[in-house]
């Protein structure tokens, strides 16, 4: 029966695929080298027996133990009949020991011991490592490096290993080859390289066909020969229901579509369809849509067929902010994941279709249920990590006001085996979740109506905390523009803002109140973005007119920058997490020459208090109004 955007369950999409994978394995004879990674289609027997006969174990000399029977330290034995051995030599059929060399006393030709030595004495009898025709790896097993000595050592040369052949055709006349810079307009293709990438490392040979654009009979064609020529086919784009999307109506034609819509997010407009009696699979065309398909469908039923990924845990751990969602779908969230004293903590990355980033910035996901309306921040969720847990212990969670610094930190600590996961929620939002203890640090610039920075923001959130704060720089921030607009201009053009809650955003409605500039008179003052780049971008594409950000995003982009204001860039942290040896490796990085190079060269910023620690005063108790 063909469902056109009728939506079924994911476990339905599943047993739909498991039905259309082949129920013959097919297999391929790979030589030793290149077997690594491969699962073995049958058992793999020994050519024959290791040791090949009774090898001796020590250096000495072989003997009949029946010879040795009345040797002691009083009735010292003068042997009729021994052979001198080193380790690794064979033993003639007539001796059944070893002697140590140690324990023999030489004199000319002849052995004397004065202890009797037990039948089978330091002696490797033949067949005691492997038995010829003993099974060295069962059938199913996924071939690693240390399997490679035993095979070798073990007379094999070739294995018959499980095949399989997928091929991936990108489609859509926006889309353009990776290399190329787009224009406005275009995408790069990204989907098939990466989905692609991931097969590979699952040994699966794969074929990548050129980009076909959006015309029906093209895309016929595509199809019908990728069909022919692999076991499985994924075309990526044109499984919607827009004009110029034809990817369900040519599985269609050419066979049959057995799912269209499945009940997951990102992901829904997913095709499953047969030609030939090969399964077809239609990708949505955002990235993250394509990575879910790739990960809850594909790679499931290639596990099936006999295949294996790399298998990674899962973890408990603790959710930074609220997810919500809507019944009747599951939906799967990217996460960072990092250790914060001997538990974890979960850090939600955008959950946008098309936000490749975040498959960048995540280390994890979960997944919530079809009927769950969400999870609540700190809720304790379960998180299946996409790396493993000792690379997942080694990340360092810095969650609050974004600064292009931060990402050359990040690049200068993983030298050091520190790797940072910053999220962008804002000054405040990094606040509140240093409240939490739910981040290693929290970087901020709160203007204070005193016209200092941070201190008096953490003494009222987090007055019972021993905090300190460890000063990046101090940077110019200003209305960028490609004509040199300022704030009194702010009220005539289109402007791109800052989140609620980030230190921009209330740096911008500090010097509003104070030229008495009514938000509501701007244009795009509900515009928002969570990066000073994006501000930078949406004024270069044409988005905006001009916006707030720092200088450095502004050089970065050969924009016009018109200075507002000079303030204190810091990452607040717990002081208990200083003996933590990533926060000191941070705190290396911060206060490291390459690190004030970074800093000179992106321009805007002022070094002087860079690498400085102050602690925060706790904030002194009201006095009580009976005395």
């Amino acid at each position: 029966m063909t469902r056109y955007l009728q939506v079924v369950s994911l476990a339905e999409a599943r047993r739909v695929l498991a039905t259309l994978m082949p129920a013959t394995k097919k297999t391929e004879v790979v030589p030793l080298e290149e077997a690594v990674g491969r699962v073995t289609a049958e058992p793999i027997m020994a050519a024959y027996s290791v040791p090949q006969i009774h090898l001796s174990a020590m250096d000495g000399i072989a003997v009949r133990s029946a010879d040795t029977v009345k040797a002691s330290e009083q009735h010292p034995v003068t042997l009729p009949d021994a052979l001198r051995v080193n380790t690794g030599n064979v033993v003639p059929p007539r001796y059944d020991a070893v002697i140590m060399i140690e324990d023999v006393w030489i004199e000319g030709e002849t052995y004397t011991i004065r202890k009797a030595a037990a039948p089978w004495q330091h002696i490797r009898p033949a067949g005691e490592e492997i038995s010829e025709t003993e099974m060295i790896l069962p059938a199913a097993h996924l071939i690693v490096p240390t399997d490679l000595g035993a095979l070798a050592g073990y007379g094999v040369t070739g294995i018959e290993v499980l095949e399989f052949q997928i091929g991936l055709i990108p489609t859509g006349s926006e889309v353009i080859e990776h290399g190329q810079r787009p224009k406005p307009g275009q995408v790069v293709e990204s989907n098939c390289f990466f989905a692609a990438a991931w097969l590979r490392s699952m040994e699966v040979s794969t074929h990548l066909y050129p980009i076909t654009i959006d015309d029906q009979d093209l895309i016929r064609e595509a199809i019908v020969r990728g069909v022919g020529e692999n076991d499985l086919l994924i075309i990526s784009a044109g499984s919607s229901a827009g004009t110029k999307d034809f990817t369900a109506e040519v599985i269609g034609d050419l066979g049959e579509v057995l799912v269209h819509g499945v009940a997951i997010k990102p992901g829904k407009p997913v095709i499953i369809g047969s030609i030939q009696g090969k399964p077809v699979i239609g990708l949505p065309g955002y990235p993250l849509s394509a990575l879910t398909v790739m990960r809850e469908l594909v790679i499931p039923a290639l596990q099936d067929y006999g295949l294996q990924p790399p298998e990674y845990p899962a973890i408990q751990a603790s959710l930074t902010r609220t997810v919500q969602k809507e019944v009747g779908s599951d939906e799967f969230v990217l996460v960072s994941a990092g250790e914060i004293d001997g538990r974890w903590v979960a850090v939600p990355q955008s959950r946008g279709a098309g936000v490749q980033m975040s498959m960048v910035r995540s280390n994890g996901y979960l997944q919530l249920a079809a009927d769950q309306e969400g999870i609540m921040a700190g809720d304790e969720v379960r998180v299946q990590l996409t790396v493993s847990e000792a690379l997942a212990e080694r990340a360092l969670l810095i969650i609050g006001s974004h600064d292009p610094a931060i990402d050359h930190l990040a690049s200068l600590v993983s030298g050091e085996g520190v790797i940072i996961h910053s999220t962008h929620v804002g000054s405040m939002g990094g606040l509140l979740t240093l409240r939490q203890h739910q981040c290693h640090a929290a970087p901020m610039h709160l203007l204070a109506p005193d016209g200092t920075y941070n201190i008096p923001y953490l003494q009222q959130y987090l007055p019972e905390d021993d905090l300190v704060l460890l000063c990046v720089a101090e940077r110019e921030q200003g209305f960028v523009s490609t004509t040199g607009l300022s704030i009194e201009d702010i009220g005539k053009y289109t402007f791109v803002n800052r989140q609620q809650g980030s230190g921009t955003r209330m740096l911008l409605d500090h010097y509003l109140h104070e030229h008495q500039i009514d938000p509501a008179t701007i244009r795009g003052y509900d515009h928002e973005v969570t990066t000073h780049l994006a501000v930078a971008v949406a004024v270069r594409s044409g988005e905006a007119d001009l916006g707030l950000c720092v200088y450095s995003a502004a050089a970065a982009l050969d924009l016009k920058f018109q200075p507002l204001a000079t303030e204190r860039y810091e990452l607040a942290i717990e002081k208990r997490m200083l003996d933590d040896p990533r926060v000191q490796t941070l705190i290396r990085a911060v206060r490291s020459p390459a690190f004030l190079s970074v800093l000179t060269r992106m321009g805007g910023y002022r070094t002087a208090e860079t690498g400085v620690l102050r602690e925060v005063p706790r904030p002194q108790p009201l006095p009580d109004p009976r005395i």
